[in-house]
């Protein structure tokens, strides 16, 4: 009797579950807060993802804005022949001054890599400060400015022949805003023996880095601590034996031509040394060849110049004081568009 009275109860409760199920209102009940908190989501993702394709419309939009800004530039330096690469914008005497750069650099490169057998075969015994490799690199860029027009003029140049009438040696100090500061550089310290301070990405460039290499030019790594106290230490060697040190203080280009912050090795390096560090200051560069352009796009021998200034003694001030008179000399002799912005 209580067996069947379950069985009764069981049913009925299962036939009012059924029931209740079943009606919508009963369905509302049970599954209507699910139902309602799916409604936000879905919202809400339909609104980030509208939010995600305006944002990437704007980037894209950013992008094509700054490619067409990029290809106005280039038109109004270079002409109406003028056109961007990846590696950098072209135009028909870019491409005179590619041409020659490279016809020279062949046999550039060869004098080189005969240089570099030179030195194996005879382990270094002749031409100990390798002088040869820096006599050719100087006839391959004086070469090359010359038939091209980008020769600079040359001021107070006369400051180096009476220095080196009395002095074996300096540290060159300049200002870096153009690939074409290296060659400018060479021209104005002449036919002496000197080394760059150069960083060791410029192994990868082509003949350019065989040159640095052969030359015995210093590498510097600016991620490797180890690198830099190396370059030091080459450095102040190099200067106590009478070679010159020729260093862009600011350790990079100026991508708008104005002087930047000085790094302090070149610096640690003339003070260690205790000879004087010359200022020369290049003037016009990054206007004949900006950085977004591979080559010059046009001669820049009349709007480009070194000026150099009067030797700056590294004896009895620190290093901090050296490398502020240094600083200042540079700026008393850039123009006002290169000059360091008031801060």
């Amino acid at each position: 009797m209580r067996i069947v009275s379950l069985v009764a109860l069981l049913q009925l409760s299962a036939v009012a579950v059924n029931g209740f199920t079943s009606s919508p209102a009963a369905s509302s009940a049970l599954f209507g807060s699910r139902r309602k908190a799916a409604s936000p989501l879905t919202s809400s993702s339909t609104l980030a993802i509208s939010t995600t394709a305006g944002d990437e419309s704007d980037i894209i939009s950013k992008a094509e804005q700054k490619k067409l800004a990029r290809k106005e530039l280039v038109k109004q330096e270079g002409g109406r022949f003028a056109f961007d690469t990846k590696y950098g914008a072209l135009n028909p005497f870019a491409i005179y001054y590619g041409l020659v750069s490279i016809s020279l650099g062949i046999p550039w490169f060869f004098a080189l890599m005969f240089c570099k057998f030179l030195y194996f075969v005879t382990r270094g015994k002749i031409d100990k400060q390798r002088r040869l490799p820096v006599f050719l690199s100087h006839v391959w860029g004086t070469t090359l400015m010359r038939l091209t027009g980008c020769y600079p003029k040359m001021i107070n140049r006369e400051i180096l022949k009476d220095y080196f009438k009395k002095e074996d040696c300096c540290m060159f100090v300049a200002n870096h805003c153009s690939w074409d500061d290296i060659p400018f550089l060479g021209a104005a310290v002449g036919w002496r023996n000197y080394k760059i301070v150069a960083k060791k990405e410029l192994e990868k460039v082509p003949i350019l880095g065989s040159a640095i290499r052969v030359a015995g030019n210093i590498e510097v790594d600016r991620t490797n601590r180890r690198s830099q106290l190396a370059t030091l230490k080459k450095g102040i060697k190099y200067l106590k034996e009478g070679v010159n040190l020729c260093t862009f203080a600011e350790g990079t280009r100026s991508r708008t031509g104005r002087l930047m912050k000085f790094k302090d090795g070149a610096f640690k390096m003339a003070h260690k040394a205790g000879v004087p560090v010359i200022p020369m200051a290049i003037v016009g560069a990054q206007k004949a060849h900006p950085v977004h352009w591979m080559f010059p796009y046009k001669p820049t021998g009349k709007s480009t110049s070194v000026v150099v200034g009067e030797p700056v003694e590294s004896k009895d001030i620190t290093e901090a004081e050296l490398s502020a008179k240094v600083r200042e000399a540079l700026i008393e002799n850039l123009p006002d568009d290169q000059k360091p912005l008031p801060k």
